[in-house]
């Protein structure tokens, strides 16, 4: 461990006690020590990652320090469930308890333990916990809760994202979340009723999960199933819960008419760089263009490895006086002339010529928007690099017009909640360069990928069907498309009125039946893996930005894929 963060930690055990008014508290090895013994004070927010430094060590130890005088702790084991989730839920509705407690002469402790469970928030949205529904459903009895402990309205971001579950879980747990509030100084009636909630959302996610059939084991190539278990205790990870989402939609399945969608009256299909001020698009641009100069990429030589993948050999007219081949008529008075002249025939020459449509079809979900920089940076490296290969590109992006459904869920609600409605959003497909225009014409549509609103919801199976009738529309003989994207569909809308694999499922068949079809598709996972929906696939990881060798490797994995499809 590093001095500065001795000293931070040093520095924040010593508010700790202070606030505490235990004197033998300490930091060591990242766990809360009261003298010799660890203090299980748990809550998913005041887990504290690698990288955190001094402000979250603040936020972190007034929060626990709310808890060592607000809470007993005898009082809190004895009446703590047993099953993982249960526990989760019950530790975190306690933490927030004793943080709504925080006295009104120490506002500098309330701004650290709010900012605390902002950033939380925050890190739980990138780490994919809002992609699933039962990730979605933990997130959002958080939030309620927070809210209503410290009535305090919830940030714009959280409040359009959980719209919907709360609607939809308000009237199961309303009675609930009333008696905490009104028992928030009397602990032992505060926690009869969380320990009911803590139970019912408990069985309502294995519920859930008995739906789907499950097989129970988690896949660290699920993205919503690997921020779930983050969200959990090392250790306690609750398998049945954390099963591969991917694992197929019953209803889908059994559905006569296969993937329904409800309404198509609000779908839109867009040229991205319209929902951009040309001033803030020009901006993006001048970064992009700023931050690849660093990388010092050589674009050439990048061009010539995707030639050589994607050319294939073309009869490029005919070389005369070759020793063997065709005949070449007009030579024949040649031979009477002269017996023993041998070049006589005529070959067709060949060079290598490519003919082929390229497509990147980029993931617009609210989980990408910390990727941003980083895929734009990709996206406008390889269009370059396709261009000066010979390849048509396209670049495009899918995303949903509304959070929770929009117009398509209100149409929903006033149509009487029709059983199956299918997809239940508005889709929104993005077009940043088309077919028809060179990459330098559209450098600063390419920037639009840069717009932090254009991120909502994902609705991938309808968005690869769509870039797949584009490549179709083409005259190109090799079609490939490459779907830049951080996991499975996900549109908390669509997974309630139907199941949780409704979309993931879809995905998967649109997929296969597109692979047969001759194109050839590629994943890139950003952050992981996307072998469960993809047969080829590559990881990037791209938080940071670009780096030098990822083009490359996406070029390999072209490779892979086309061979394929030769």
């Amino acid at each position: 461990m590093d001095l500065r963060l001795q000293h931070e930690q040093r520095l924040a055990a010593a508010a700790l006690r202070a606030l505490s008014g235990r004197p033998r508290l300490q930091w060591r090895a990242g766990r809360l020590l009261d003298g010799d013994a660890a203090l299980r004070l748990d809550a998913p927010h005041l887990r504290l990652q690698a990288e955190e430094r001094l402000h979250a060590l603040r936020g972190c130890g007034d929060a626990l320090a709310l808890r060592l005088c607000h809470s007993q702790a005898a009082l809190h084991e004895h009446g703590a469930p047993a099953g993982a989730i249960e526990r989760l839920v019950f530790d975190l509705l306690e933490q927030l308890r004793c943080e709504s407690r925080v006295p009104a002469h120490l506002p500098g402790v309330c701004a650290n333990v709010r900012g605390r469970f902002a950033d939380w928030s925050r890190s739980a949205l990138d780490a994919g916990l809002a992609e699933s529904a039962s990730g979605l459903l933990l997130f959002t009895l958080a939030q309620l809760c927070w809210s209503r402990f410290n009535a305090r309205a919830l940030p714009d971001e959280s409040e359009g994202l959980i719209e919907a579950t709360r609607a939809g879980i308000a009237p199961a747990i309303g009675p609930w979340l009333s008696r905490m509030q009104r028992s928030l100084d009397d602990q032992a009636a505060f926690a009869e009723a969380a320990l009911a909630l803590a139970r019912w959302t408990g069985q309502r996610l294995r519920e859930a999960a008995a739906a789907q059939g499950r097989a129970p084991q988690a896949t660290p190539a699920n993205r919503a199933g690997a921020a779930l278990s983050w969200l959990l205790p090392p250790g306690e990870c609750d398998t049945a819960l954390l099963a591969p989402e991917a694992a197929g939609s019953r209803l889908l399945e059994a559905a006569s008419g296969g993937y329904r969608v409800f309404t198509r009256a609000h779908d839109r299909e867009l040229r991205a760089a319209t929902l951009v001020r040309p001033a803030l698009l020009r901006e993006y641009r001048e970064r992009i263009d700023a931050q690849l100069a660093r990388l010092q990429l050589h674009h050439g030589r990048l061009a010539r490895q995707l030639q050589r993948v994607l050319a294939q050999p073309a009869v490029q007219g005919w070389d005369f006086g070759q020793e063997h081949g065709h005949i070449d008529g007009r030579r024949l008075a040649q031979l009477a002339c002269s017996p023993a002249e041998r070049r006589l025939f005529t070959q067709e020459a060949q060079q290598p010529r490519t003919d082929a449509a390229v497509t990147i079809l980029v993931d617009c979900s609210s989980s990408m928007r910390s990727h941003a920089e980083g895929v734009a940076q990709l996206a406008d490296v390889l269009l370059r690099a396709l261009e000066a290969a010979g390849a048509t590109t396209e670049l495009l992006g899918y995303t949903t017009s509304g959070w929770n459904g929009g117009r398509a869920r209100a149409a929903w609600l006033a149509a009487g909640r029709p059983a199956h409605p299918g997809r239940l959003n508005e889709r929104c497909h993005l077009v940043f360069k088309d077919a028809g225009r060179s990459w330098r014409r559209a450098r600063l549509d390419v920037a639009a990928l840069l717009k932090a609103d254009l991120f909502r919801e994902g609705i991938d199976g309808e968005a690869v069907e769509w870039a797949c009738a584009r490549l179709r529309a083409r005259p190109q003989a090799r079609r490939i498309l490459l779907v830049v994207s951080d996991g499975s569909p996900m549109d908390s809308a669509t997974a309630q009125a139907n199941d949780t694999g409704y979309l993931d499922a879809h995905l998967q068949q649109v997929v296969s039946r597109e692979e047969r079809a001759g194109i050839a598709l590629l994943g890139v996972g950003v952050g992981l893996d996307l072998g469960a929906w993809y047969r080829h696939s590559v990881a990037a990881e791209l938080r940071h930005g670009l780096t030098q060798e990822l083009p490359q490797r996406v070029v390999a994995a072209i490779a892979r894929s086309l061979a394929r499809h030769p």
